[in-house]
């Protein structure tokens, strides 16, 4: 019954007729001020905050304790069960680049004695004398159109709903700014559900959940609590960390403490949040 409620009033905000144009979004309509509605091609705005969740490759699991958000426009020439065509929002920033900290960090890492004796020393200097901390970024690998949204399948808790090639870069002073697990050419694909997965031995499945339905303003339905979660995935190794001149070094080093690479089935995503939806022509009114 929640599912037919859920399809019936996003079918129905895609309805409302546009009424003229007037100040700028305020109230619950405001999260969708960057959602690039004034293209006519949009149909619907979406606007999705991870508040929590966990995310683990190898050896390392990261929770996320920064909200994540994921943005941008709908195209549903066929309605919401048909194929959806993901934009941009209009600032570009589809997925926020929130850094979350990485537990334990570098702490207790001491470098390899077959490196040289400056990469050593630098080590040395940036990771023992307090600069141990890290944070993972988890940034889209490719341009927005490469987001697969289904509402449908997060409505029947099967399949993917979000789909989405992704990198997760690692910062601190001695990995530079360049150190990524995952690159536009190799990323980490993500096939988040709201149901449950399949994933290869050795992970066993694990369920996630459409959540609770709401209507927080006309036109604007609201998925609270939902979870997404995908098991499935595979994680390349490290790449441009330490910098062009001692990556060759660093990389093994980050393979080695982060457990990459790591094949099918021995990582997990779980993104806990809530998904807001507006009708474009209802906001394209306000």
């Amino acid at each position: 019954m929640k599912r037919l409620f859920l399809a019936a009033a996003l079918a129905a905000v895609m309805l409302v007729p546009a009424s003229s144009a007037s100040a700028a979004l305020t109230g619950e309509y405001a999260r969708f001020s960057n959602c690039g509605f004034s293209n006519p091609v949009i149909d619907l705005c979406l606007y999705a905050p991870t508040s929590s969740g966990s995310f683990t490759m190898g050896k390392k699991a990261v929770p996320l304790v920064n909200p994540v958000i994921l943005q941008g426009g709908l195209d549903a020439p066929e309605g919401i069960a048909g194929p959806l065509t993901f934009y941009a929002p209009a600032d570009g920033n589809t997925l926020s680049k929130t850094p979350q900290p990485v537990p334990g960090g570098l702490l207790g890492v001491t470098a390899p004695s077959w490196w040289p004796q400056i990469l050593k020393d630098l080590f040395n200097e940036t990771i023992n004398n307090g600069f141990t901390g890290v944070t993972a970024t988890v940034e889209l690998a490719a341009p927005a159109s490469s987001v697969k949204v289904s509402i449908r399948n997060a409505l029947f808790e099967e399949g993917a709903a979000f789909q989405m090639p992704v990198k997760v870069k690692l910062s601190n002073p001695f990995l530079g700014n360049s150190c990524y697990i995952g690159s536009n050419s190799n990323p980490i694909s993500l096939n988040l559900t709201t149901g449950t997965t399949s994933p290869p031995p050795p992970n066993t499945p694990i369920s996630g959940s459409r959540g609770e339905i709401g209507e927080p303003a006309f036109g604007i339905v609201s998925i609270s609590k939902n979870r997404l979660v995908d098991n499935a995935f595979g994680a390349p190794g490290a790449n441009g960390c330490g910098g062009i001149l001692f990556s060759w070094a660093v990389d093994p080093l980050v393979n080695s403490i982060v457990g990459v690479p790591s094949p099918a089935g021995t990582n997990t995503a779980i993104l806990e949040g809530t998904t807001y939806l507006a009708g474009a022509e209802v906001l394209r009114g306000l």
